[in-house]
């Protein structure tokens, strides 16, 4: 006989909350400080970029200065303070939302939506797949993906899927044109400047990449999306689904309005307006965020919202967000606390003297794997690139290996442990959106990182051997 889990049980196991989690880094880190000795590179100013570089030279052990009691908890406010441009984005899109939630528009075209692609949904996958990976790799676009990924949820949960399924389709895409990045100034353009290199080269064999990504990623994504759906006993977020989802009711769909049209060309509009911007001014948060504001007012006076109404629905909305931006913020405390302590550069040193003595094609993929590390304890694309280049550049010219190469390493290394590392405050802001425990999420994306792994590392075996 089969035997069937109990799901009384399954529903009674709680998930750790991602705040504690995060928790638990901090004070693990926060005692490392004590055991890792402090090391200091000098910074010089990089006059093309903007950025400060590491002397690779100037290394030299200094004394230690692990974080007290009182400092560590100092820290947790200077990273809400460092955070905050991306804290009070979300609150405004967590107000817009909810605004254009009231007005029952978005629900309606998204019922609409499912309909249209009733017994052809597995097809939404590879279209956000590749739309988001394609906007990554041009843009450099990730943390405005979490304005979109209700959307995207709501679409996902009603087509029959699953949370997870939204999750991987957005952010697997945008990893997969972080990796494959062609003119991503925040990453290919820092790192390539600092290395010396002419601004976007070598973007064919970038576009390979990107596209072979997004290729491997969708069909395991649709894959996995097929299989709960044929099976839904096999679908391993059904038991939190049920408790937060609220799928769209498609057999009786109400017929839209003027004043509901209306709103819904706002929305979108905002949208269209944001990724135009965002490619071709260079705007960014405080820019999105403005836009989002003016969009949230004229979807109010669109539905004929009162202003006292107005700013009741648009603060609860921003309030549902309120514990996102402690996650994110708790992430930044991360950095600040090696920095201050002294431990981050020591750490950087010895991830360098690794590599040194190895042959050309094993030094790339282990540029691979130091990135990777490296990006669980510098999150930011641009502050990796800044702080790991100019110890990366000479090191690959001492071990016969391109600049263009190390550059590629960087990038793959940058993207592939955004969607694991817990100091990725983005990525668990995503999870936290969904309701996905941070366990599932691992062991769901583990197998794909195993072949992003596989794959990185052939790429940079190639890109050896063609000279790239």
């Amino acid at each position: 006989m089969k035997c069937e889990k109990d799901p009384v049980t399954l529903e009674s196991k709680q998930p750790m909350n991602p705040i504690l989690i995060i928790a638990i880094i901090l004070v693990v880190v926060g005692f490392l400080t004590y055991i890792i000795p402090a090391g200091h590179f000098d910074r010089v100013l990089n006059e093309k970029t903007g950025y400060d570089t590491l002397d690779v030279d100037s290394f030299q052990f200094v004394e230690g200065q692990p974080v007290g009691f009182l400092a560590f908890f100092k820290s947790l406010t200077v990273g809400m303070q460092s955070a905050a441009p991306i804290i009070f984005f979300l609150l405004i899109i967590g107000g817009t939302f909810q605004i254009v939630e009231h007005t029952g528009a978005l629900k309606a075209s998204l019922a609409n939506m499912v309909r249209v692609l009733k017994g052809k949904e597995i097809l939404f996958i590879p279209v956000c797949v590749f739309v988001c990976g394609i906007i990554s790799s041009t843009a450099g676009t990730w943390e405005e993906y979490l304005a979109i990924l209700p959307l995207v949820y709501v679409v996902c949960i009603s087509a029959g899927f699953n949370s997870m399924t939204a999750m991987a389709a957005m952010f697997c895409g945008a990893g997969a044109g972080y990796a494959g990045a062609t003119t991503n100034a925040f990453t290919v353009g820092v790192a390539q400047t600092i290395a010396g290199l002419p601004m976007f080269s070598g973007l064919q064999y970038r576009m390979i990449i990107y596209v072979v990504l997004c290729t491997i990623s969708s069909i395991f994504i649709m894959l996995y999306a097929h299989r709960i759906k044929k099976h839904p006993e096999l679908n391993d977020m059904r038991d939190i689904d049920s408790k937060y989802a609220q799928p769209i009711d498609i057999t009786n769909i109400p017929k839209m309005t003027i004043n509901q049209k209306l709103v819904i060309v706002v929305f979108f509009a905002s949208f269209v307006v944001i990724a135009v911007s965002v490619v071709k001014f260079g705007f960014y948060m405080d820019e999105m965020a403005a836009i989002f504001l003016i969009a949230a007012l004229l979807i109010g006076v669109c539905a004929k919202i009162k202003p006292n109404d107005f700013i009741d629905i648009f603060l609860k909305g921003a309030s549902d967000l309120v514990w996102i931006g402690f996650i994110i913020g708790m992430c930044m405390s991360i950095s600040s606390i090696m920095q201050d302590a002294g431990i981050l550069d020591t750490l950087i040193y010895y991830a360098g003297g690794l590599l040194k003595g190895l042959g050309a094609k094993a030094c790339a993929c282990g540029m691979f794997f130091v990135q990777d590390l490296l990006n669980c304890i510098i999150p930011s694309g641009s502050g990796q690139a800044a702080v790991t280049m100019p110890f990366m550049a000479p090191l690959a010219d001492m071990t016969g290996v391109s600049r263009q190469t190390a550059v590629l390493a960087f990038q793959m290394g940058d993207a592939y442990t955004n969607l694991v590392t817990p100091s990725a405050g983005d990525m668990m802001a995503a999870l936290a959106i969904c309701h996905i425990p941070y366990r599932r999420w691992l062991k769901f994306f583990a197998p794909l990182l195993a072949i992003w792994v596989v794959a990185a590392c052939i790429f940079l075996v190639v890109a050896v051997s063609i000279g790239y």
